[in-house]
């Protein structure tokens, strides 16, 4: 076979030539039409479809020069000038036929009369030579490089003029081809807005039907909005409304894709004039429709517009008649629902959502829809955590729906929000003006001629003492520009806790009063919770373990002074009769007491927590006090009196429990208590449920101040001092009468000597050790061997244990040598040589000496060196004196509650299953019984 003939325009050299001389021509030159015109064609059209197409072609185009020519024969040609108005619609002007034809320029209107029947007219060839020159330059510009050079050599503004004068549909085309791929680069669209392009693509995207041209006019004006300052030019330029105007009319599949494409580039950060645009246009029930297109470019790309425009309050309300309520909740549902979905797929619905719910009828639509459920999922997820206080100012949209709150309570809202309230800030940006709710539009008057309804509403809230003065009502006022209105102070409250923080919300007025309630981070979730706490019984959603511990969080926790409507929550609650029996169940009372007065939090049992120091702790206090005097108002009222009777004698064995530990911090008349905690067994009750499993994390600590509060109202006068604070060597020690025996001239010499097990003999009187006890009275004065041995053996008898027995036997009280056999603090006492001691006085029948001994464990382990510690080792020797002497140092009047509470776990955990001597000694201790008998003395 024959090989191809080849033709100049294989080479790339031969048509840069004919396109550098094509460009060079003037446009008076004397050239040839004839002659010119069809090698430059051969050479526009090789380049077009074989040496720009080829592999790295356009890169050696351009290195090779091309573009310069390029783009000068395209500036003849937009140079020319505009053209006159000719029979076609798409014919082009003569002045720029001219730039293409060598010869004279012809008068307007006519055709060259060189031309003959056989060859195109000069309008014809000036089209082809446009297309294929637009066509290589878009190609070209496909790549960076090129991009760059075209910019600048100065290319956009020939293509700007082109887009003006020529008005044929392929010309506009590739015009508006090559400007898209301009605008790729940023510095290339700036200039192609200033150039004035956007207004020509806008008539062209109206003006010419077909598809092509539009879908490219389409995507320059996309790639033109690559900025928010961009955008916001293209929307005021109206380009956005004939784009929502070809989506309503149903176009083709790709233009449909285009469409809604440049939609989403122009609605992101949403401006006022997108909005109206879009409405205007009829957009927003065809993106409704669009949302369920079976191609997933085309619904992903519409379900993002729906949730751009929600930024915009104007549109939100049609928004939501056109089913965009139901969509974009039926998305976020969905992408929730997948394993794999990113919370930054989420983020834009969930904001969608959250503005949606700003006016009244798309709030009921999100109800009715199953909205609440799916906002309560995101309080719960702790990926959504960046979410939470935008989801908790949307629930602020539902604050007068009862139906909608009681739905939120059911679901569990007030201990999330409670847990809200010390949360950590989300990312969420603020929300502009136009985010506001449409449901109270601005009603924009020029300064000094406001409308008429609103004058009348001024003067009505004038007359009526609404207002002050003109001064104080602003036509622009709205919900979303100032939150409601502070609750009234609650007179009762601590003074120091009222002051508001110097925190001004955003978009209240200046001239706001320095009383103004603060709103904070917190204010919403604040806000909920006061609602909810103005119900009739609040007591099932508020007074609960989780809420009242994110209150006290809050106001003990806050950087600043925390809001005033937390302490008033707290002031309704403990004033509210219908709540008291919930702080009863819930040991609400006594969390108060622990958290406000004592200082200590859940945290902070049984490990103290590291904080910073706190500077208000006094406060705090008096606020705990108040809190439980109001608490103790409720009680002892005839109402509280029977509901507090009826919980303890006929509740639930926990509830009763909960009761008796709760009255003595609320009961303050002794008729009262006395016939609930003593006369009806309440104390036994709480004391018998020491050892079993607490029903409350801080149980222990709770009991061990009720315990301890009891205590003080049985003996209003018991002096405050615990232990004594003095050494122990200030106590001279009695003088010794057994060390004469152990000298080396004993006086008198012993007559007897005592055989320890480890070979020890220690002397002794017979006389006085018969003496002494009875024990020893019938083994060495009675019939037995011993008493006529003068070597007595003393079985299982250390010598460190039998050293005080010896003492004591000789008439030692006090000389210091029970203290021998004790150990240290921190020291186990169980099989000590104390334990010993102890036993062996029992065993020979020497109460002096284990009440003595006795003694001397109670000052080491629980004097001034102990430590709660001590408590359980001490407690765990099963001695019933050394059991009330734990008892009295656990209930002092003057004990640290940690060291009270760390001290009761220490003794519930000795006692075991064995409650009774815990019980009988603890009780003693409350009522004061042991007072007056003998035992251990601290003292």
């Amino acid at each position: 076979m024959a090989a191809a003939k080849s033709t100049p325009t294989d080479s790339l050299s031969f048509c840069l030539a004919q396109l550098t001389a094509a460009a060079g021509e003037g446009l008076g030159g004397g050239k040839d039409t004839a002659t010119s015109e069809t090698p430059l064609g051969r050479a526009l059209l090789a380049l077009r479809t074989r040496h720009v197409k080829a592999a790295g072609g356009i890169e050696r185009f351009r290195a090779r020069g091309g573009l310069r020519p390029l783009l000068a024969l395209l500036r003849r040609a937009a140079t020319a000038g505009p053209a006159p108005s000719q029979g076609g619609a798409g014919s082009a002007p003569s002045s720029v036929e001219s730039a293409a034809s060598s010869g004279p320029a012809p008068s307007p209107g006519s055709a060259p009369s060189s031309a003959s029947p056989a060859t195109p007219s000069p309008p014809a060839r000036l089209r082809k030579t446009l297309d294929l020159a637009l066509s290589i330059l878009a190609n070209c510009c496909t790549e960076g490089a090129c991009r760059a050079e075209v910019r600048r050599l100065g290319g956009i503004l020939p293509l700007v003029t082109i887009l003006q004068c020529v008005k044929t549909d392929s010309i506009q085309n590739r015009t508006a081809r090559a400007l898209g791929n301009l605008a790729m680069e940023p510095e290339s669209c700036g200039d192609i807005h200033c150039a004035g392009a956007v207004p020509l693509l806008v008539e062209s995207l109206t003006a010419f039907q077909d598809s092509q041209c539009r879908q490219s006019v389409v995507r320059a004006l996309r790639n033109l909005a690559d900025s928010p300052q961009h955008r916001l030019a293209l929307a005021q330029q109206g380009a956005v409304r004939p784009l929502a105007e070809l989506l309503a009319a149903a176009p083709d599949p790709a233009l449909t894709l285009a469409l809604v494409r440049a939609l989403l580039e122009l609605s992101r950060g949403c401006s006022r004039a997108c909005a109206e645009q879009l409405s205007l246009g009829g957009g927003l029930g065809p993106l409704v429709g669009l949302a369920s297109h079976p191609k997933r470019a085309v619904r992903e790309a519409t379900i993002l517009i729906l949730a751009n425009l929600c930024a915009q309050g104007l549109v939100r309300p049609a928004l939501g008649n056109a089913g965009g309520v139901e969509v974009l909740l039926g998305e976020l549902r969905r992408r929730r629902g997948l394993n794999g979905a990113s919370p930054a797929s989420q983020q834009p619905l969930v904001r969608a959502v959250c503005l949606l719910c700003r006016e009244a009828i798309n709030r009921a639509r999100l109800r009715d829809a199953g909205g609440l459920e799916l906002l309560m999922g995101l309080l719960r997820d702790p990926r959504a955590s960046a979410w939470h206080p935008r989801v908790v100012a949307a629930l602020v949209g539902f604050l007068y729906d009862t139906g909608a709150l009681g739905r939120l309570q059911a679901l569990g809202l007030v201990p999330l929000l409670a847990g809200q309230l010390c949360g950590e800030a989300g990312d969420e940006e603020e929300e502009g003006r136009e985010a506001a709710s449409w449901d109270f539009p601005e009603e924009r008057t020029p300064e000094r001629a406001e409308a008429g309804s609103f004058r009348s509403l001024q003067s009505w809230l004038i007359s009526e003492g609404y207002a002050a003065g003109p001064g104080d009502i602003s036509p622009d006022w709205s919900p979303e520009c100032c939150p409601p209105p502070p609750e009234p102070a609650d007179l009762t409250s601590p003074t120091s806790l009222r002051t508001p923080r110097a925190l001004r919300p955003p978009g209240r007025s200046p001239t706001a009063s320095a009383a103004e309630e603060p709103w904070g981070r917190e204010g919403p979730a604040l806000l909920l919770l006061s609602r909810f706490s103005q119900a009739p019984d609040p007591s099932g959603a508020l007074v609960t373990g989780p809420a009242l511990c994110g209150l006290l969080a809050y106001v003990t926790g806050a950087p600043g002074p925390p809001s005033p409507r937390a302490l008033r929550i707290l002031a309704r609650l403990t004033c509210n009769p219908a709540c008291l029996e919930a702080f009863v169940r819930s040991y609400g009372a006594a969390l108060l007491r622990s958290w406000l007065v004592l200082g200590v939090a859940p945290d902070d049992w049984p490990a103290l927590r590291t904080r910073p120091a706190r500077r208000s702790q006094h406060q705090h206090r008096e606020l705990g006090e108040m809190l439980l005097q109001n608490l103790t108002v409720q009680a002892e009222s005839p109402f509280g009196v029977g509901a507090l009777t009826h919980l303890l004698l006929s509740g639930s064995p926990e509830d009763r429990v909960a009761c008796a530990l709760t009255l003595p911090f609320i009961c303050r008349k002794p008729s009262l208590w006395r016939r609930l905690l003593l006369d009806q067994g309440g104390l036994r009750l709480l004391l018998s449920a020491l050892t079993r499993p607490a029903p409350h994390p801080l149980f222990l600590f709770f009991a061990a101040d009720s315990l301890s509060c009891l205590q003080g109202l049985v003996s209003p006068t018991g002096s405050p001092a615990v232990l004594p604070a003095i050494p122990l060597d200030l106590d001279p020690p009695s003088p010794c009468l057994y060390e004469p025996l152990l000298g080396p001239a004993p006086m008198p010499a012993p007559d007897l000597h005592f055989l320890l097990d480890s070979g020890l003999r220690l002397p002794a009187q017979r006389a006085a050790s018969a003496t002494a006890s009875p024990f020893f009275r019938a083994l060495l004065a009675g019939s037995f061997a011993e008493a006529q041995m003068d070597l007595v053996p003393l079985r299982g008898l250390s010598p460190s244990a039998a050293w005080p027995i010896l003492h004591h036997l000789h008439g030692c009280r006090g000389c210091g040598a029970a203290l021998g056999p004790v150990p240290p603090p921190g020291q186990p006492l169980l099989g000590s040589e104390a334990e010993e001691a102890l036993e062996a006085a029992g065993r020979f029948l020497l109460p002096g000496l284990e009440e003595e001994l006795e003694e001397a464990v109670g000052r080491i382990h629980l004097g001034p060196q102990g430590g709660p510690e001590s408590v359980g080792e001490v407690f765990r020797l099963g001695r019933p004196r050394l059991a009330a002497h734990c008892a009295r140092w656990t209930l002092g009047p003057g004990q640290c509650p940690r060291k009270r509470a760390l001290a009761l776990v220490g003794l519930v955990e000795a006692a075991g299953e064995e409650a009774g001597p815990l019980t009988e000694a603890l009780l003693a201790v409350v009522m004061g019984v042991e007072s007056g008998g003998k035992g251990p003395n601290l003292d």
